[in-house]
């Protein structure tokens, strides 16, 4: 009986190498026929943000680390991964909200430099193909964070060079490329990432995700100014292309490190789902599949828009595979959920409706879950129909 186990994590209490291991052992606690065995290939897969390097590394890669500054210049050690020519660098371990000093966010201080010095890591490892798993930044700095941790000079109109963070970008009055990493002409970069915003204007990375990040209303228009004259002074000094890019979708993502990534690293935009599918090779794992299992911690009309399990259930679909989502919590009705290519769904809080308790226990929940789908998938295959009962609590 062989079974994909393909969710993201379970942002709050599992990774997604955890809930891998959960439902595999709720599948294997309930024995198969004679002459018969349990094959799970665990498969855990994110959508370009948080838990794209436990992906990479469960796929083959090597995980690697370095020394860089942290968001607000702190010193911190970030990983990455290594595999051949190619690395995937997921910026949250370097530049992210989970790695501020405290927990305490500073929107206009916040820097994306330690990201490009873990770029520079990947090319002093010999890559020359970088993935860039851009979600849950700390910084609204355009990507120039990026730039300064790669070599370049960002200066101000008495030639000195700028502090970190997007606020200072408002002094911005030229720039000194004559040391950025040479290397950075010959690689290939990709950027993961579903988000679509321009980097300027309303739907710009100040406005739309300024406060995410600590800027209060006067904060995100002081952002929003500094990062068009960014714009301004990187267009006379690169060129007509990283005008452009300003108004390119996901621009603005990650506080507009995707803008620095289209206009200067000349990065090819690909929706993070899918180049994580790509690198774990799902499409090919999934041949002589039973049965593919994905989720994530709450699937609800977020999730429709290109989340993990959508693109795990359409990869099911083209393989001919039967696919069936695992949860924390749904707000999805059946028919949205048949739509989106699932046969049956299991939402943790149907066997704990306690939220707190729920996410302390997801593990054991998540086995008993495995367990109702073990003897479900005995019975027969999965063909569709409404979201069974869930499994008793023990």
């Amino acid at each position: 009986m062989r079974v994909v186990i393909a969710p993201d994590k379970f942002k709050g209490s599992l990774t997604a190498p955890d809930v891998v291991a959960h439902l595999a052992a709720g599948l294997r606690s309930v024995p198969l026929p004679v002459g018969q065995t349990w094959e799970i290939d665990g498969i855990p897969v994110a959508d370009g943000g948080e838990g794209t390097l436990d992906a990479a590394v469960a796929t083959g890669f090597t995980r690697r680390s370095a020394l860089v500054s942290g968001p607000t210049g702190e010193p911190l050690t970030a990983e990455f991964a290594v595999r051949g020519g190619e690395a995937v660098i997921e910026m949250a371990t370097a530049s992210g909200l989970a790695v501020l000093p405290g927990g305490v966010k500073d929107a206009l201080r916040s820097s994306s430099r330690g990201t490009g010095e873990l770029i520079r890591a990947a090319l002093d490892s010999g890559c020359t193909r970088i993935i860039l798993g851009v979600g849950g930044s700390a910084n609204t700095d355009g990507g120039a964070g990026i730039l300064q941790g790669l070599g370049a000079r960002l200066l101000d109109a008495d030639g000195r060079e700028l502090p970190g963070g997007g606020a200072a970008l408002a002094r911005l009055a030229g720039i000194d490329s004559s040391a950025l990493d040479p290397r950075v002409r010959e690689a290939r970069f990709v950027l993961a990432s579903d988000v679509d915003n321009p980097l300027l204007g309303p739907d710009g990375a100040a406005v739309v995700f300024g406060p995410q990040k600590g800027a209060c209303a006067e904060d995100v228009q002081l952002l929003d100014a500094a990062l068009a004259n960014f714009v301004q002074v990187l267009g006379s000094h690169f060129g007509p292309r990283a005008l452009d890019a300003a108004n390119a979708p996901g621009a603005g993502a990650a506080g507009g490190v995707g803008y620095a990534a289209l206009a200067v690293l000349a990065a090819d935009r690909r929706p993070g789902i899918d180049v994580v599918l790509e690198f774990t090779g799902l499409a090919d794992r999934l041949s002589g599949a039973d049965l593919v299992i994905t989720g994530e911690g709450s699937l609800d009309e977020q999730s429709l828009l290109g989340k993990t399990p959508l693109g795990v259930a359409r990869a099911a679909a083209a393989a001919g595979v039967p696919a069936i989502a695992v949860c924390g919590r749904s707000t999805l009705l059946d028919q949205q959920l048949r739509a989106a290519g699932f046969d049956r769904a299991y939402a943790l809080t149907d066997l704990e409706p306690d939220t707190d308790k729920c996410m302390a226990g997801a593990g054991p929940l998540l086995e008993q879950v495995g367990s109702a789908i073990a003897g479900q998938l005995i019975g027969g295959p999965f063909t569709g129909g409404s979201r069974p009962e869930p499994a008793k609590t023990r």
